[in-house]
């Protein structure tokens, strides 16, 4: 096929662009901005375009179809061309689903926890050298490729978000996969520019579970009462597993997993890890792998790239960087670390960076989750404030909404630095948790400070 990408330098347009021209197709595309690693990966391969922009004349009638990014807007050039020309255009699911259509499709879904949940499934079925099609949301260690398309393989495994498909369709994208086998992890508001309450945003996991096809299977965490009322409640033909955290316990600063061949030592850890940990066993077994042969691989599982990511340690003290932001994430991540390493000082310190987080409204929701650090540091960038149009919020109103009297805020990552080297950091695990990049912390310079 002859194939346009539209918003081409996007994390997953650009991996989806890169599998079909390996595959033998035909691909062009544009952007207006490409950053790394997108922008090395599609050098190599030719497909990064000459000129950054939109181009209307890259559109032309011998196009197959368009493949539209989350980046391009309503008003793109080359978007406006595809429709004069009546060629056909797909979401970047859309396209996914149209060529997965004739395998049995995995698509693993949730507030959080799906991008770890994936790289379990993953890993387990590589150790095994089962061989299956897949598109993963974050990198993980010992896969090269975020995305894998075949025509003889029988599984898609995918990370379905719940994130608008594209400009000129605000479906997320999780609706439009129909899935065989789902998995949900848990229901925790978040969003909230693209779903302004919790209602809205609990139904569109009630039309995630209603598109599962019939005769499917719902895996999903029993734990989560919303979640919990939604599966017990559908009215879709489809057959139901619970899961619930898998028995473990912390020895020596390792996690033990707690099974029926005995304890088993693993190489993540958390309550959370361990309730993702249960999800993905279920749906490993779905496809075709037996309870013993999961727990073997998992005892060689790294973790997701981002996901409580060891960056340092020296005999004084330890660092992580965490993809967490919202508040779920955040309490998840902060109790995982102080259970890991309880005599250990727990400092966390957490980057306010996404449109939810930065919403004074919206703030409210991170009460208590930095609860069990022994210090907490807020970082908020003013400017990231202006930039999404919100009001400016103050340090006491921070304060306040995460019900920390001694919480720390700063909004300078110059201040921030020196804050961090004002303290005692022997015997200390160091938590950086955020979306976003704390202003361009340099993170070299921190690991001096240890």
């Amino acid at each position: 096929m002859k194939l346009h990408f539209i918003a081409i330098g996007g994390s997953a347009m650009h991996s989806l662009a890169l599998a079909l021209q390996k595959k033998g197709n035909n691909i062009t595309g544009s952007d207006d901005a490409i950053y790394e690693p997108s922008k090395s990966a599609l050098e190599k391969q030719g497909l990064l375009p000459e000129k950054l922009g939109w181009f209307s004349e890259k559109i032309t009638q011998d196009l197959d179809a368009v493949v539209l990014g989350m980046h391009a807007k309503k008003d793109n050039p080359e978007l406006k061309k595809t429709e004069e020309l009546g060629l056909n255009i797909y979401s970047y699911p859309e396209f996914l689903f149209e060529l997965s259509k004739e395998k049995t499709r995995v698509v693993i879904g949730g507030s959080h926890g799906k991008t770890t949940i994936t790289a379990m499934i993953l890993h387990v079925m590589h150790y095994h050298g089962k061989e299956i099609d897949y598109m993963l949301g974050a990198p993980v260690p010992g896969i090269e490729n975020t995305i894998n398309l075949s025509d003889e393989n029988d599984f898609m495994l995918i990370e379905g978000d719940e994130y608008p498909a594209s400009a000129i369709d605000l479906r997320p994208k999780f609706h439009l996969y129909q899935p065989n086998i789902a998995l949900l992890s848990g229901i925790a508001w978040d969003h909230m520019n693209v779903f302004p309450t919790f209602e809205n945003y609990v139904e569109q996991f009630q039309i995630f579970i209603k598109s599962i096809v019939k005769g499917g299977i719902l895996v999903y965490n029993e734990e989560d009462e919303t979640l919990k009322n939604l599966a017990e409640n559908t009215e879709n033909q489809i057959r139901k597993h619970p899961y619930f955290t898998a028995e473990y316990h912390v020895e020596d600063g390792e996690t033990i997993l707690e099974t029926s061949e005995g304890d088993m030592p693993l190489g993540i850890f958390g309550k959370h890890n361990m309730n993702n940990l249960a999800g993905a066993k279920w749906i490993c077994q779905h496809m075709g792998i037996d309870e013993d042969d999961f727990y073997e691989a998992m005892m060689e599982f790294e973790g997701a790239s981002r996901r409580l990511e060891k960056i340092y340690e020296n005999e004084s003290g330890i660092i992580f960087k965490d993809f967490a932001h919202s508040p779920s994430k955040v309490k998840a991540s902060t109790q995982a670390v102080k259970e890991q390493y309880p005599n250990k000082k727990l400092i966390a310190c957490l980057e306010l960076h996404t449109f939810s987080s930065l919403n004074s409204e919206f703030i409210q929701q991170y009460k208590d989750t930095l609860g069990k650090a022994d210090e907490a540091v807020v970082f908020y960038s003013p400017e990231a404030i202006s930039q999404k149009q919100l009001q400016p919020i103050s340090a006491e109103e921070i304060k306040l909404a995460f019900n920390s009297p001694n919480l720390e805020v700063v909004s300078e990552t110059g201040a921030l630095k020196k804050l961090v080297a004002s303290k005692d950091l022997k015997d200390s695990v160091l938590l950086l948790m955020s979306s976003g990049t704390f202003g361009n912390l340099d993170l070299e310079e921190v690991k001096v400070l240890f």
